[in-house]
């Protein structure tokens, strides 16, 4: 069985990159957004006013990948409260597969349901993708981290999901 790749912006068939838009810009005003979590609850970028924020974007639950990110998120939760910092993850992933992903690996951390790319796409982590020769529309394996205002600090396109998150540490 082949493995599934889902490289951010990455063709796996040519090793070029996909089409897409650039990274939104350190320094900039991070969108706002209200998604539902894995719990089937509305959550908004402006209830975490005054904490840092880590917002991840990630192709597809309980795939190799995002799993491994994921983990590395819910393992260093001791490091990232000591920042009071919080952790999004964003997929195109209907609720109920978030619900599954994040009990099959206890992620304790809200799993957001943009299952339009509406907001993927307004952090330029939503676009053409190929894998295997196929094309189609999806989210990108981006993240970006939040000042207490709101501003973005740091952006990371195409993350590599193993060491990601002490990465993002060393940021906060």
């Amino acid at each position: 069985m082949a493995t599934e790749d889902w490289t951010a912006g990455t063709d796996t068939t040519t090793s070029g990159p996909a089409k897409r838009a650039s990274m939104l810009d350190v320094g900039t005003d991070a969108p706002t957004f209200e998604l539902e979590n894995q719990h089937g609850e509305t959550v908004s970028l402006d209830s975490f006013a005054g904490q840092p924020v880590v917002v991840y974007f990630y192709p597809r639950a309980n795939t190799e990948g995002c799993t491994v990110e994921a983990c590395e998120f819910r393992d260093a939760r001791p490091q990232l409260e000591d920042h009071d910092a919080v952790v999004l993850g964003i997929s195109d992933d209907p609720v109920s597969d978030l619900a599954e992903f994040a009990d099959d690996y206890d992620l304790d951390f809200h799993l957001l349901s943009d299952e339009d790319g509406s907001v993927s796409a307004a952090y330029d982590s939503y676009g053409e993708k190929n894998m295997f020769g196929n094309t189609f529309d999806g989210v990108f394996r981006n993240t970006y981290v939040l000042d207490g205002d709101g501003t973005i600090v740091a952006a990371y396109e195409g993350v590599d999901p193993e060491g990601h998150a002490d990465e993002v540490l060393a940021e906060l």
